[in-house]
């Protein structure tokens, strides 16, 4: 299992912000959208950085001119990125070591969608739940018919 997968059944919407946007525009967008990150792309689309509801909360604990700063100047800019075919058994390794809790995914430059460790841990979740049907309705087949459950 892929980000594809999740990226079929969550869609490719991806709220952005622009790093010279202020934060109180930032922070209408997440309570308008109930998101908990902004990706931040330059003016071509591509992503620069992340603007979470944690950078936003440690920027409030330093300071109280917080409405005043603009994304850019709060984002984080050491940005994770994924791509389309990457496994989610390693998108989980790498979203809790890093502890990140949004991954934004991008096909080459063109950013294509967001994933959250919530949407990781359902799609494994489901997965494993597949796995455990199939395995109660073989474990539970008559021999004598291949075809009916005892």
């Amino acid at each position: 299992m892929n980000i594809t997968s999740i990226l079929t059944k969550k869609g490719t919407a991806v709220f952005t912000a622009r790093p010279e946007q202020t934060l109180r525009d930032a922070l209408s967008l997440l309570a308008q959208h109930n998101i908990g990150a902004l990706v931040v792309v330059d003016e071509a689309g591509r992503p620069v950085g992340i603007l979470s509801e944690r950078d936003i909360v440690r920027e409030a604990a330093r300071n109280e001119e917080l409405f005043g700063k603009t994304v850019g100047a709060i984002m984080t800019r050491e940005l994770t990125l994924g791509g389309p075919q990457d496994d989610l058994n390693s998108v989980a390794n790498v979203m809790t070591a890093r502890r990140i809790r949004h991954l934004p995914v991008v096909d080459g430059d063109r950013l294509i969608g967001i994933i959250s460790i919530g949407d990781v841990m359902k799609a494994q979740r489901d997965e494993f739940q597949g796995e455990v049907d199939t395995l109660q309705i073989q474990l539970l087949k008559d021999p004598a018919d291949p075809i009916r459950p005892r």
